[in-house]
């Protein structure tokens, strides 16, 4: 196959649905080889933050001369940009060649793999090849049934839980706290952004049980001034250090202070031509942190938001948060099947709430925008993507994904 024929397969797959459990990765991995067998990992899961936190990590290791690889999700704007090594993205042709064998020798199973085991599977396989030194992982949700969650790792990192993905995980913080502390390992060390005290428990108690411990991180990183925007990132800074001694690797203060310095992670609140404020927060808890972002860099100046949302999340507790400093809001689809009907979005907002339009596409709510001092869009990552690739001159359409 093509590279984008091979991609066209891999989004067909998404009929399977997410599906949680890890006996087709491990069949996909057995089929490749074992690939992770002979890899370094540092496994990362949590609610919010654990993009940037193993962004952080990589730009840190990197700096210290290690090679480096990085698996994340989902993209923003190209396939590529979710599989990483020393900051490139893989290339078209090893997706096409790999994602051919995984079809072909896939094609005769009674369970199919799914769209995340597939890209997990196609993303050791690379790692494996280009002789990484180190990988960080990225769970795509949970942890304990993850299709990441075939590693065993030299640390193990936790970054903060709240309510997210309840149709799977649990209704309750201590049942998705369960969930993520599955990536837990026996014996392996544990690092924990500070969490609620039920979350707290839950995580000691699972440490406990495969005899280890957590190391919880209470203080932000302060010595450097950090490539990413917001207090927030000062605390994950401070996690993806503490992860990175814990781990055992050997990092000078000169590699952490420039891999902190130089780190970036496009889409969590990032300002593109002093106009536009992108932001992937996609629950309550991450857009809270948004607003105090928003009022650290902007103070009391209101900006119109831009806001699309997908089916499965809290769009009414997000607006609530918004809500505060929002003037106008503009609601649009995703582009996604789960997009949050725009008249749905619409009932959120109280007759006493900012004024607010429905509008048919990003790019109307963009047109109509156009010239305002300051736009924050918001709601979702799959919409950032597709704010990216309109912005981006040249890039092309962006596929939404899991």
């Amino acid at each position: 196959m093509t590279f984008n024929d091979s991609v066209e397969w891999l989004y067909a797959t998404q009929k399977f649905g997410i599906k949680l459990g890890l006996e087709n990765t491990q069949r996909l991995l057995s089929a490749l080889g074992e690939p992770q067998s002979g890899l370094r990992v540092i496994h990362v899961a949590g609610t919010n933050g654990k993009g940037s936190v193993c962004a952080i990590i990589e730009s840190i290791l990197r700096s210290a001369g290690y090679r480096t690889g990085l698996f994340t999700s989902p993209h923003l704007v190209d396939f590529c940009e979710r599989i990483r090594v020393n900051g490139l993205n893989v290339p078209a042709d090893f997706v096409a060649r790999g994602l051919t064998q995984i079809r072909d020798f896939s094609a005769t199973w009674e369970h199919s793999p799914t769209f995340f085991e597939i890209v997990t599977a196609l993303a050791l396989s690379f790692f494996s090849q280009e002789k990484c030194e180190i990988v960080i992982l990225e769970t795509g949700m949970g942890g304990r049934l993850d299709a990441t969650n075939v590693v065993e790792p030299l640390v193990s990192v936790l970054t903060p839980i709240s309510l997210d993905h309840e149709r799977w995980l649990g209704s309750s913080l201590a049942e998705i706290a369960a969930e993520k502390a599955g990536i837990i390992k026996q014996g392996t060390p544990v690092v924990s952004s500070m969490q609620s005290p039920e979350v707290v428990s839950v995580f000691k108690e699972a440490a406990a049980a495969r005899q280890t411990k957590v190391t919880f991180v209470s203080k932000p990183f302060e010595r450097v001034v950090i490539g990413l925007v917001g207090t927030h990132q000062k605390f994950n800074a401070a996690l993806a250090v503490a992860a990175i001694y814990r781990a055992g690797l050997e990092v000078s203060q000169e590699a952490i202070d420039q891999g902190l310095a130089e780190v970036s992670w496009p889409g969590r609140f990032q300002i593109f031509d002093d106009h536009y404020v992108l932001d992937g927060a996609h629950n309550p808890a991450g857009t809270a942190q948004l607003v105090d972002t928003w009022r650290e860099n902007f103070g009391e100046e209101k900006p119109i938001v831009i806001f699309g949302a997908l089916m499965e999340k809290d769009a009414s507790g997000m607006l609530v948060c918004l809500q505060e400093i929002a003037s106008q809001i503009y609601f649009v689809p995703v582009d996604s099947d789960r997009t949050l009907s725009t008249e749905e979005l619409h009932k959120n907002i109280p007759a006493e709430g900012p004024e607010s339009f429905v509008c048919a596409s990003l790019l109307e709510a963009l047109e109509k925008t156009a010239g305002e001092k300051q736009v924050l869009i918001t709601g979702s990552l799959f919409l950032i993507g597709e704010v990216l690739s309109v912005l981006q001159k040249g890039a092309s359409p962006r596929r939404s994904s899991q």
